[in-house]
């Protein structure tokens, strides 16, 4: 049996790799001969969706070329899949946006910075999550209005966290890099003092974000005295499939999937009410469904999310999962890639063949609101999230590799910057492709939902 290789050697592959890729092949962009329609794109992703929530998902990608950005993840995934990668493999978030990064609460309740949207999740370049989240933060710096040189080095900022970040896990025992976390207590003594006003209010913000707080928000008391989820359509309704009998059927599955000190935990609730809830942008049309459980008292309430999951939007481009669901495989990603993941994470089939993920709905989770940032916090959240992002690959990757084919200059830093600029005006000219074929009648968005 040949021993495994050394940090070292590790670090020579990857550095064997820059001379093979060189990193300045990353700038730029430039879309290839023949390249698919976006909008044709996401017209295919709408065949197997809720067929009365597809105009909403269009109608909230139409508010502005970042909100588009947040919906096309398979348009850009079928441009990244021609664009140069040195090889270097690792569990790819798939959607890797600075909106699918944010706040969550630990199983030990304390408050951690990470990615938290796994649906694209797949094995693939690294360079495909790295460049995704810098134009990201051109797209949404532009859609604020911020000056250009200052979202250019934001984007810098972003793309030498994650770089240095990975240079410190190359060094790290494998075990020290999987108990390694991006927590709030580090968080707040690393970020500039301009930013952390805006850092402190979400934190603030998340606490507050549980199951009891989400009760009367999401739920009354009906007639006869029964807690039930308060209807607000088209957002919120009690849907024809989602009857409690077929739910309580996928969950009696999904038991199966978490560990059995979990299922001693989650026989302590009953099931009482279920609702389609919509959210998010690219996950519009999806079956997403809001579970209430309730313990033996009012005031012990259990919310779960039961989420539809389809194949990656990367696996068109690269191999398939090897789990055994769609559920499975975006439930198998996130343990990867967080440093803690929801303790009722699970997977199930459901009783028509379709594929589940389950997680708690509202468990002080915070997230990233754009409308709201400086340029200061713009670019302190892009760190953060090339840090988390850096973690993640460095858990599910080899980080010496990775380290090694980065170096320790800034080219990388600035070819993934010249990329983010070059795909954002792609981004652009997208967006108004799409924003005219909704004005020429091609597809129908309902905006305001």
């Amino acid at each position: 049996m040949s021993p495994l290789p050394s940090r070292d050697e590790r670090r020579a592959a990857g550095e064997a790799a820059r001379a093979r890729v060189p990193v300045g092949t990353h700038a730029g962009w430039r879309p290839a001969p023949g390249r698919a329609d976006p909008v044709a794109l996401l017209e295919e992703q709408a065949a197997t969706r809720i067929p009365e929530l597809v105009p909403i998902r269009y109608g909230r990608m139409a508010v502005s070329p970042f909100t588009f950005y947040r919906g096309a993840a398979l348009p850009m995934a079928a441009d990244l899949s021609v664009t140069p990668n040195a090889g270097l493999v690792v569990q790819l978030c798939g959607d890797a946006h600075l909106s699918n990064f944010g706040l969550f609460a630990s199983p030990e309740r304390d408050l951690v910075f990470d990615i938290n949207d796994f649906d694209e999740t797949l094995h693939g370049p690294f360079e495909w999550d790295v460049k995704r989240l810098a134009a990201s933060l051109v797209v949404a710096g532009r859609t604020r209005g911020f000056d250009e040189h200052g979202v250019q080095h934001a984007v810098h900022r972003s793309v030498a966290s994650y770089r240095t970040r990975m240079a410190q896990y190359a060094g790290m025992r494998a075990m020290d890099v999987h108990y390694s976390r991006v927590d709030v207590a580090g968080i707040l003594a690393y970020v500039d003092k301009r930013a952390r006003p805006f850092l402190q209010q979400t934190v603030k913000s998340t606490h507050h974000h549980d199951a009891l707080h989400e009760l009367p928000k999401l739920t009354g008391v009906d007639a006869e005295g029964r807690r039930r989820i308060v209807d607000h359509p088209p957002l919120i309704t009690h849907h024809h499939e989602a009857t409690p009998e077929r739910i309580a059927k996928a969950l009696a599955g999904y038991r199966d999937s978490i560990a059995e000190d979990r299922r001693v935990l989650f026989d302590r609730y009953e099931l009482v009410d279920t609702a389609l809830k919509v959210v998010g942008v690219g996950s519009v049309g999806l079956g997403a469904f809001a579970v209430l459980f309730l313990g033996g008292d009012e005031d012990d309430p259990l919310f779960l999310q039961v989420k539809q999951a389809e194949a990656s939007a990367l696996e068109r481009y690269l191999p398939p999962s090897a789990q055994s669901s769609h559920g499975a495989r975006v439930v198998a990603g996130q343990r990867r890639l967080q440093a803690a993941s929801d303790i009722l994470l699970g997977w199930a089939v459901g009783t028509l063949g379709r594929n589940w993920y389950v997680r708690q709905l509202q468990d002080q989770k915070g997230g990233a609101v754009v409308e709201a940032m400086t340029l200061d916090d713009l670019a302190t959240w892009g760190e953060l999230c090339g840090w988390a992002l850096a973690r993640g690959h460095a858990r599910s990757g080899q980080p010496a590799e990775i380290a090694g084919y980065l170096g320790t200059d800034k080219a990388f830093d600035h070819a993934i910057g010249d990329f983010a600029v070059a795909y954002a005006d792609q981004n652009e000219r997208d967006y108004a492709a799409f924003v005219a074929a909704i004005k020429a009648g091609r597809v129908a968005a309902e905006s305001g939902v």
